[in-house]
């Protein structure tokens, strides 16, 4: 007889672990224990040789579906008696153990077994909304404290009846430690105004059914429910939210309704089954042939937002409804997600109709996540529900904090080999979201127990991710915004050494002063040198620029950067000028004469928008990107010839000068040229330039890896041409996957690079 200490790291807490452990201990007849202690799993086994050699294998190798083992480490110990002492779960100790950064797993998806218990009739839990075990249900969003036990959860406010206690504790039972157990007995239930329970529900159900607007509370925070055929309770939903055109998401009840309505392959099925559970972006099919679903929902879009049911009361409002649903943030437009019940009594008495509640707490906010599939690349648009804050891999030698950007705001906490994205935030655009970052890190930073030496941040000293880094009593290290946007592709990716970054996005602060976001860099996580960009041009306002693409528009024709090539000409440019008020064109053309308010951009996504609204697609926009996405939507799948292009020696950099393309398309408008085709030239040239600045720069020495950043990447059609243009040059090009590809992976990218220059100065 051996006996042998384990110690397993990981997201091994709240995913069946320790049950697991049970049960493997119990199969191969060894003795010992197991319990939680702070953020990992150790214990201790006894018995025959081969049989604890076995154990510490499987504890690799057979973990349960939901626990990802980083580590298992196995310590000696001394022999001990032969009679048996059986093996037991053990009480999990309090600030007890290894002080090493604690992993906390995300919300998962109601599971096959616990869906089929919710529709039994004969199933005690039958109908429950709040159904979970072992393999499913609330995580993150209902953590307190680590360890990860019942009485460090929002669920310690529900004592559990004799029925659910003996499940709890019986090691051959599916809910033996599932913290959140609970049943219509003893846990959470159902309100609506004054009633409870499936007269709530049914409440609810009658609301949607009739038009109305439900404040559901789900399980990271609130959200607005209507029924997604009906086009008057959408534009209603429209109005009272204050989110004119920005696409819903919708959820759908099974694959079978989903594939009615989208366009699904074998990858996006698994990715729309997994735990996760995240909105994916898919192709909507022809009109003809799909579901019912307002065009309210998408308006001018052919992709659409789907997921499938996250919870038990997901389900049943489907199962009750039997339609597609809008499922879209419990907020007004711009505001962080509302998660508490008096909170979300205030903010959305405006715009629900009722409110189907209950009384289990969310302890942290987690909006859905939402993600897109190219070929089979996945790309993270938002990391959140069911994916945060699941660790990374980043090397580290010093505890840091990545602040993150202003827009589609997330923070990364990072140490001993992880990094925590923090849920996101949305916009820092106000106090309630300042307050909203402020208070989930201060939770995570807890739950992990990193405590951060090292801040890096935005050189933007206007961000308000920038004002928290300088009011912290750390140090700070700066980074460039798009040095920040190629790092995370990189450090997702473990590149190691120099590598090529291609960042386009819509704004990011030049360590230049001026504002950058067409961007060819030669870097490593430490460091970086430009050698190309997008010409500049000026943004007419700044800010409210990007909330115009109109003005943009007349930036590039009235301001661009002279690099040889003329202006489009005014006869060229008529019919778009003749479509603007004319005050407004006079003002901005007064603007840039005099140079007043008008920062110069080298922006990619503000080329989208000057197109978009040069296309007539776009001239005022009520949502960040809302142009970029309507021109990617014109193109389609059609085929183009690209647009005139020219790449220029500047300063010592590769230029694109976009004059050209800008005259061409006017011409090729005013010839008839359709505006899908001239969609789809425009993003045909954009991925002909990239190859060529690229090719240039590699030309000159540049590594043959390259690492594409920024929320243009989004753009399934470009980032398509750009990646199948640089593999037939022989380059290996990488995007990132995990980490959000726009200004969500900034603090990750942040992180990434504060760790290398710290692991640079030892």
């Amino acid at each position: 007889m051996i006996a042998r200490r384990f110690h397993v790291e990981g997201i091994v807490q709240g995913v069946g672990f320790r049950p697991f452990v049970y049960r493997t201990a119990a199969e191969l007849g060894l003795d010992g224990w197991v319990a939680n202690v702070n953020g990992h799993v150790e214990g201790e086994v006894v018995g025959p040789p081969r049989a604890v050699e076995e154990f510490a294998a499987r504890l690799g190798t057979a973990a349960p579906a939901l626990a990802r083992v980083r580590r298992v480490r196995l310590t000696g110990g001394t022999p001990r008696p032969t009679h048996r002492h059986g093996f037991e779960v053990r009480h999990s100790p309090h600030g007890d153990g290894d002080p090493a950064p604690r992993e906390i797993p995300p919300d998962a998806a109601i599971c096959a077994a616990c869906l089929h218990e919710l529709r039994d009739p004969g199933d005690r839990r039958h109908r429950y909304p709040f159904i979970n075990c072992t393999d499913c249900g609330p995580r993150a969003t209902i953590i307190e404290d680590l360890p990860y036990d019942r009485i460090r959860t929002t669920m310690r406010r529900f004592p559990l009846c004799a029925a659910c206690a003996a499940e709890y504790a019986d090691p051959g039972d599916r809910r033996f430690h599932a913290e959140p157990v609970a049943c219509p007995t003893c846990g959470p239930c159902l309100a609506w105004e004054d009633l409870r329970g499936e007269t709530a529900l049914q409440a609810a159900v009658k609301t949607v059914a009739g038009g109305g607007i439900v404040a559901l509370k789900g399980l990271g925070g609130y959200q607005l429910v209507c029924d997604a055929g009906d086009p008057a309770a959408v534009a209603e939903l429209r109005r009272r939210k204050r989110r004119p055109t920005k696409p819903f998401a919708v959820m759908v009840g099974d694959l079978r309704a989903a594939d009615r309505l989208a366009r699904i392959g074998a990858t996006e099925r698994a990715v729309l089954t997994s735990p996760e559970r995240p909105v994916v972006l898919l192709a909507r099919r022809r009109r003809g042939a799909a579901a019912p679903l307002a065009p309210e929902v998408h308006p001018g879009l052919h992709r659409i937002g789907l997921f499938l049911p996250t919870t038990g009361l997901h389900h049943l409002l489907l199962d009750e409804l039997a339609r597609p649903l809008v499922v879209t943030s419990g907020n007004l437009s711009d505001e962080p997600i509302a998660v508490d019940d008096t909170e979300a009594a205030r903010a959305l008495a405006p715009v629900a109709d009722g409110f189907l509640t209950h009384d289990r707490p969310i302890r942290s906010r987690y909006d859905d996540s939402v993600v897109q599939l190219t070929g089979r690349t996945r790309i993270t648009v938002r990391r959140a529900r069911g994916l945060a804050p699941a660790p990374l891999p980043l090397t580290v030698s010093r505890p840091v904090v990545g602040a993150g950007a202003q827009l589609k705001h997330t923070f990364t906490l990072a140490a001993d080999g992880r990094a925590h994205l923090g849920p996101h935030t949305g916009d820092l655009s106000d106090l309630a979201a300042y307050d909203a970052f402020h208070a989930s890190y201060d939770h995570l930073r807890r739950l992990t127990g990193i405590e951060p030496e090292v801040v890096a941040h935005d050189l933007h000293p206007g961000y308000l991710s920038t004002q928290w880094a300088t009011a912290q009593s750390l140090r700070r290290i700066p980074v460039q915004h798009h040095h920040a946007h190629v790092a995370a592709c990189a450090a997702e990716h473990g590149v190691r050494g120099r590598f090529l970054g291609v960042a386009y996005d819509g704004l990011g602060l030049g360590d230049d002063g001026t504002l950058w976001g067409g961007e060819i860099l030669v870097a490593d996580l430490s460091g970086y040198r430009r050698v190309g960009r997008f010409a500049t041009a000026p943004l007419p306002g700044g800010d409210a620029a990007v909330r115009h693409p109109a003005r943009t528009a007349l930036g590039h024709l009235l301001g661009s950067e002279p690099l040889g090539f003329p202006r489009p000409y005014p006869w060229l440019t008529r019919r778009f000028r003749d479509r603007l008020d004319p005050v407004e064109v006079a003002a901005v053309r007064t603007m840039i004469e005099r140079d007043v308010n008008c920062p110069r951009a080298s922006s990619a996504g503000r080329l989208f928008d000057t197109v978009a609204a040069l296309l007539g697609l776009c001239d005022r926009a009520s949502y960040e990107g809302e142009a970029a996405v309507l021109l990617e939507a014109a193109a389609g799948d059609e085929h183009a010839v690209p647009l005139a292009h020219r790449v220029v020696r500047e300063g010592g950099l590769w230029v694109y000068d976009p004059a050209p393309t800008l005259a061409d398309l006017l011409k090729r408008s005013l010839d008839g040229e359709p505006v899908s085709r001239l969609a789809a030239a425009f993003h045909g040239t954009l991925a002909v330039v990239t190859a060529q600045l690229v090719a240039r720069a590699v030309a000159e020495g540049a590594p043959h890896t390259v690492c594409l950043g920024g929320g243009c990447f989004v753009n399934r059609r470009l980032l398509t041409e750009v990646r199948r243009r640089l593999h037939a040059q022989g380059l290996r090009v990488l995007v990132g996957g995990q980490v959000p590809v726009g200004d969500g992976g900034i603090s990750y990218g942040q992180a990434a690079v504060a760790a290398a220059r710290l692991a640079g100065e030892r």
